[in-house]
């Protein structure tokens, strides 16, 4: 196995780890390999790959996601910079629903995360040029687009910037929250 795979406090989200191999030029990293994703139960496969790129620290993308049958996997990673990563289980019925994982991605630490359907995602930017790639496992639908409020009291999450501080943009800042789900 060439990457290290540890499950969360919420049943389906992983946090990856590459192992780095270093020599005099630098280092070399397996940052993704089906075989270890498949033994740990990711057994789906990507259709597209996503870059984004945020130019202030305090940047909020999300929480996003998409509706069935268009609800998506992802698998995030940060090639320059640093993230705050969350992932709210918004899976109806689950023992979990409501609850989040942060984890924090940085250039450095190889860190991944796996974020399964039935998630909402995003994440606060803790760096300035920060670069988020991250591949998904189904086709994008503007139709079954959606999210939750990043600000919602009950989902509680210890974002890394104040309200007043945040760049996010309209949409983002106008997600229903939580509550709206359980109608």
């Amino acid at each position: 196995m060439t990457m290290d795979i540890e499950q969360t406090s919420i049943d389906g989200v992983l946090i990856i780890t590459a192992r780095k191999f270093p020599d005099d030029r630098g280092f070399f990293a397996p940052v993704f390999r089906s075989a270890d994703l498949e033994a740990a139960g990711v057994t789906h496969g990507w259709v597209q790959e996503n870059q984004s790129l945020s130019l202030r620290k305090g940047t909020i993308r999300g929480l996003h996601f998409q509706k069935s049958p268009f609800a998506q996997a992802k698998l995030v990673r940060v090639v320059r910079g640093a993230v705050l990563d969350v992932c709210v289980d918004i899976r109806p019925g689950s023992a979990t629903f409501g609850q989040h994982v942060s984890v924090e991605l940085t250039a450095d630490n190889m860190r991944q995360v796996y974020v399964p359907s039935g998630f909402a995602h995003g994440f606060c930017t803790i760096e300035d040029h920060t670069e988020v790639l991250y591949k998904v496992s189904t086709d994008w639908s503007p139709s079954h687009e959606a999210g939750l409020l990043w600000s919602d009291p009950e989902l509680a999450i210890a974002w890394p910037v104040s309200a007043e501080d945040v760049t996010i943009v309209s949409r983002d800042a106008s997600w229903p929250p939580l509550a709206a789900l359980c109608r």
